[in-house]
């Protein structure tokens, strides 16, 4: 059986596919096939969790290919705390956050930067919803509760493996970005770098 973790991004991601890699019984990744396109894209091996934010984008795809046959996990964290954390990658001229608001959102002229990143929650969070609507096998999994949800988890795809050490991982934050600087900070840093730009 294959098990699909479906998600925004910024949620928690990097944390479970850590926590799959003590499992057994499965193989598991986050993100491998991600520049991979056509049949290549989605060719996973069998009895494998895969975690990828963009498949949010795919479900068509995923549906032709895998459909009720997988189990499906949607790996959920409070909307807000997943704006800022996308907010804080908004200078990033890669990633899902830059596609989104130059490519999807052409721009997104006059919209805030906060804004955008709420929107692309709202956006992935009601294509998975959809998508898992007919799906007999799912679960939702929420980051606020993962430790309980990851036994939940752990139970209903009959893992095998290092129980123990696929629960310290919930202990341990991966991926995480800094805060986001003030504009203050940024004023500051901006200032200070302007002697240097002057002597050059």
């Amino acid at each position: 059986m294959n098990i699909f973790v479906l998600c925004t991004g910024r949620c928690g991601s990097t944390t479970f596919a850590r926590a799959a890699s003590h499992i057994d019984n499965y193989t598991s990744d986050h993100e491998a096939r991600i520049q991979r396109v056509g049949d290549e894209r989605l060719s996973y091996p069998s009895n494998h969790i895969e975690v990828d934010n963009r498949l949010g984008w795919m479900l068509g795809r995923l549906e032709e290919s895998f459909g009720k046959d997988a189990f499906y996990v949607h790996l959920r964290r409070d909307p807000d705390a997943v704006a800022r954390s996308f907010d804080r990658r908004w200078g990033i001229k890669t990633g899902i956050i830059s596609a989104y608001r130059n490519g999807i959102l052409s721009g997104a002229e006059g919209a805030e930067p906060y804004e955008v990143c709420l929107d692309l929650i709202h956006t992935l969070e009601a294509n998975i919803s959809a998508f898992l609507a007919d799906k007999p096998r799912k679960m939702d999994f929420d980051l606020e509760s993962a430790e309980r949800d990851w036994l939940q988890f752990w139970d209903a795809v009959d893992a095998e493996g290092d129980l123990d050490a696929s629960l310290a991982e919930w202990g341990v934050t991966h991926n995480a970005m800094p805060p986001k600087k003030s504009f203050v900070e940024r004023a500051v840093r901006k200032a200070m770098s302007l002697p240097q730009l002057m002597m050059t």
